[in-house]
């Protein structure tokens, strides 16, 4: 769990985040949503600790990153995996070399115990025979489930992903959208999914952040969304009219 207590985050005189108090669980999909310009991207960057708060506190399974000492930090930080907007993987390495760079970089496992955890990863996302190939020779899709697959070979306890449907066709998204919820799910993880997909949102959004201007405008789960008296929530999520038939569907059913 990730406890998030009054952060506030300013650049000079720009205030961008406002106090926001919330909680993103253990073995959930907790998603950030909101307009452009509402905070997302840099309470991201604070949750991964590349941005350091102005004011209040960010605890991850009750230790408060900013108590923590430097070493203790980027043991902190080896918890961590991420999924970057676009995927961000290496042009000049191949897959295997692409997913086994966190076991490298953060680990002291021989060559042979790497190579049989991205056999697992890989195979894990659904890809085989993929080893040898670099990212340009596969497809954008497979390029997202490598991404993934990096960002899990180190058994992180906290998953964070940057827009992960980024440039895909809606039927890509959602099998990446699927694929992230089972893998929060089979390893207990604490993931936190950036995103501006709405599919996603009423898809995979057990617990939902929705940010405005900076501040916390509501919190809840995509099963509360279809209810919800928020005006400025309703129109961000249903902005279009397929998702305002399908608003209307759940709330003749409830």
């Amino acid at each position: 769990m990730i406890e998030v207590k009054n952060l506030h985050k300013s650049f000079g005189e720009d205030e961008i985040l406002k106090g926001i108090d919330t909680e993103f669980y253990q073995g959930k999909t907790n998603l950030i949503i909101g307009q452009s310009g509402a905070g997302k991207t840099v309470f991201l960057k604070c949750l991964l600790g590349l941005f350091k708060p102005t004011e209040g506190a960010i605890e991850y399974n009750g230790k408060a990153y900013s108590s923590l000492d430097n070493e203790k930090q980027l043991e902190l930080r080896t918890e961590m995996g991420m999924v970057f907007q676009g995927g961000a993987l290496f042009d000049s390495m191949t897959i295997a070399e692409n997913v086994m760079f966190p076991l490298r970089m953060f680990t002291k496992q021989k060559k042979a115990e790497m190579m049989d955890r991205v056999e697992e990863v890989l195979t894990r996302v659904d890809l085989q025979n993929v080893n040898h190939k670099f990212p340009s020779e596969i497809s954008g899709g497979m390029q997202k489930r490598v991404a993934i697959a990096r960002a899990i070979v180190n058994k992180p306890k906290y998953l964070f992903c940057d827009e992960p449907n980024s440039g895909l066709d809606p039927k890509t998204a959602i099998l990446i959208d699927n694929l992230i919820q089972e893998i929060t799910k089979e390893n207990d993880i604490t993931t936190v999914i950036n995103t501006h997909d709405m599919n996603s949102v009423l898809e995979i959004g057990e617990n939902i952040v929705y940010l405005k201007d900076g501040n916390l405008e509501w919190n809840g789960s995509k099963d509360e969304i279809y209810r919800t008296d928020n005006k400025s929530l309703a129109d961000f999520v249903y902005s279009s009219n397929l998702f305002k038939k399908v608003r209307e569907a759940q709330l003749k059913g409830l």
